[in-house]
């Protein structure tokens, strides 16, 4: 994420962390296996996308980048230096203008999607693995709000 994020930032790609990565960086304990990145949905920023992944050392030829630079839904890519997953219309959510007006930069890298969002997110999406995180993501953003009053 370190090395994410630094890149990102260099080439200026407008994205935010979402899904239970999202959570990870507000403190949720909890694991995942990659990461997942909501980002903006443009041309100009899906050449972004390209250009930084390239540097971590994806591999984005053909049909792969081509669908990044088309900003495609949904875009798993596994195999690399590491699992991620490029989310372009995240479930229940309305747009990225809508959900970077909610979103925090924490420890002053890591622009990620406000809990709310992740959780309605999740909720939206009603996967099995989803729903059985939710509970604890619920009581997590209780906690969160809890700290800050």
């Amino acid at each position: 994420l370190e090395d994410l994020a630094r890149v990102f930032a260099r080439h200026r790609v407008q994205y935010l962390l979402i899904g239970k990565s999202g959570a990870i960086v507000y403190g949720f304990p909890d694991t995942t296996q990659d990461i997942d990145i909501f980002p903006e949905k443009s041309r100009e920023n899906g050449q972004r996308i390209v250009s930084a992944l390239k540097e971590l050392g994806f591999h984005l030829d053909g049909p792969l980048g081509e669908a990044v630079l088309q900003g495609k839904d949904f875009i798993q890519i596994r195999g690399e230096p590491f699992d991620v997953d490029l989310i372009f219309a995240p479930d229940g959510i309305r747009s990225f203008a809508d959900a970077m007006r909610r979103a925090s930069l924490l420890e002053g890298k890591y622009p990620v999607a406000s809990i709310d969002d992740i959780i309605k997110s999740k909720r939206a999406a009603a996967r099995q693995k989803d729903k059985e995180v939710l509970d604890r993501l619920e009581a997590f953003s209780k906690y969160l709000k809890g700290r800050k009053s």
